[in-house]
């Protein structure tokens, strides 16, 4: 498995398991969440990839009483993201679903963090989404001293556009090290649309969230794609859902798939994808089929 750095300090596994459907998974026992974890260790999969809302505000803590039992927080890296407020949960109060990146909320939700989850520092911080009401010196502020308390290692976002991860950089001292985006063989527009370049620009590796598309590849409307990951999968040994993930693999780009699932035999294989070579023409072949035309 390789690793890709995204500070001088911390890297993460190429392949990263996302606990986002945690609590659909009609067994949650630190037991058997524990056999997901090693499942991923077994691969070398060390990156665990969380949200504050994830499970309606629950999964942290779930994966947190885990962590408790088994004991293997000092072999994995976790990323958390905060900033959503919805009106579930915790918010079950809250008259509507809004963006919260001011100081005391950040800080409140890290502290929660880390309690729930059974840890005293997070490898990587996201913020979930850009908010048109953030203030950004403000919150450029509160991230930067997360980091230097030792609370936070590094910190990155989610969902931002170029011009919202520029702003929130022009206000801090410590690097924003990473931006977790939509991409699949069917979520490609971040290729031509300057998302994937801006990150490129700097250096920079992207995590991308539904690299499958929550399962959309593989459904009605989609058949011709499907027929062909089918005849590159019996080409190279493997499965429709690995060269899809080895297609994002192939890319310059350093992207860092975020693969979810509660099946503990998908779990084993997440790393399959990795032992997947797609050359550039069949990289053109699959993006070119899944947009339905060449290329100009």
């Amino acid at each position: 498995m390789d690793r890709i750095k995204i500070s001088d300090d911390v890297s993460l596994s190429r392949i990263i398991y996302g606990m986002w459907r945690l609590t659909d998974d009609s067994n949650t026992s630190p037991s058997y969440i524990s056999q997901k974890i090693e499942a991923c260790l077994e691969q070398k999969i060390t990156t665990i990839d969380q949200a504050d809302i994830y499970g309606g505000y629950e999964a942290e803590e779930l994966f947190g009483a885990a962590l408790k039992e088994n004991g293997y927080r000092d072999k994995l890296e976790i990323v958390t993201k905060c900033g959503i407020i919805a009106p579930v949960g915790r918010f079950k109060n809250s008259r509507v679903k809004h963006y919260n990146t001011s100081k005391e909320h950040i800080s409140q939700s890290v502290e929660l963090s880390l309690k729930l989850m059974n840890t005293d520092y997070i490898d990587l911080l996201l913020l979930h989404r850009p908010d048109p009401f953030m203030n950004a010196e403000e919150t450029g502020y509160i991230l930067d001293s997360l980091i230097e308390q030792g609370k936070v290692r590094e910190v990155g976002a989610s969902n931002f556009k170029h011009h919202d991860f520029s702003l929130l950089q022009s206000h801090m001292n410590n690097n924003l090290v990473t931006n977790q985006i939509e991409i699949s063989v069917i979520a490609n527009q971040c290729f031509v649309n300057g998302d994937v370049a801006f990150m490129q620009e700097r250096r920079l590796p992207i995590m991308a969230w539904s690299p499958l598309a929550g399962g959309k590849i593989f459904g009605k409307g989609n058949e011709k794609l499907m027929n062909l990951l089918k005849d590159m999968a019996k080409f190279h040994n493997s499965t429709p859902t690995g060269i899809a993930i080895a297609w994002l693999l192939a890319h310059p780009a350093n992207i860092m798939p975020v693969m979810g699932t509660n099946s503990l035999s998908r779990i084993k294989s997440l790393a399959d994808a990795c032992n997947v070579n797609l050359d550039m023409q069949s990289w053109f072949e699959i993006y070119e089929t899944a947009n339905g035309q060449e290329v100009p």
